[in-house]
């Protein structure tokens, strides 16, 4: 049987998947129209334990991505592994170079690859670098910055 924050949660991971939404607030007036009684704070707390992430656009925009990994792994802490394992982020080109702690280029780079970011076309990891490629220099810029907002808020 459902509890009640799983059927929330679901419904906010579907409205994420299927909607521009870009800030809380709309989430949250989303979730309530659909059936749903929750506060912003409540919403923000699904936002973390779904591995949800705010990435940046090529136009400068925002959205609400959803973390999408298959297996056991909890996209929350797939999340944390990569936000806590970045040291630096810089782009050459279309390609964005990753610095990361040592040994963790490549988890970083899985959960990287499971966001499913148009901007990001794939990557290649070593010990402690990732190459990420884009379609263009302004996809790159945008992988960038959401990027090193991740790193902010690790």
């Amino acid at each position: 049987m459902k509890t009640a924050k799983n059927s929330r949660q679901e419904k906010i991971l579907a409205l994420i998947r299927d909607n521009d939404i870009s800030t809380q607030e709309d989430l949250t007036a989303k979730v309530n129209q659909a059936g749903f009684e929750a506060t912003q704070a409540t919403i923000s707390r699904d936002i973390k334990e779904l591995g949800i992430i705010k990435i940046t656009l090529p136009n400068r925009g925002t959205r609400y991505c959803v973390l999408d990994r298959t297996g056991d792994t909890a996209p929350g802490r797939l999340l944390a592994v990569f936000s806590n394992s970045i040291v630096s982020v810089s782009q050459a080109m279309n390609i964005i170079v990753i610095k990361t702690l040592p040994g963790m280029a490549q988890a970083a780079a899985s959960a990287l690859d499971s966001m499913h970011l148009e901007e990001c076309t794939g990557t290649i990891a070593g010990d402690d670098t990732i190459f990420a490629a884009c379609p263009g220099i302004e996809e790159a810029k945008a992988l960038a910055i959401t990027i090193s907002d991740m790193m902010d808020k690790g």
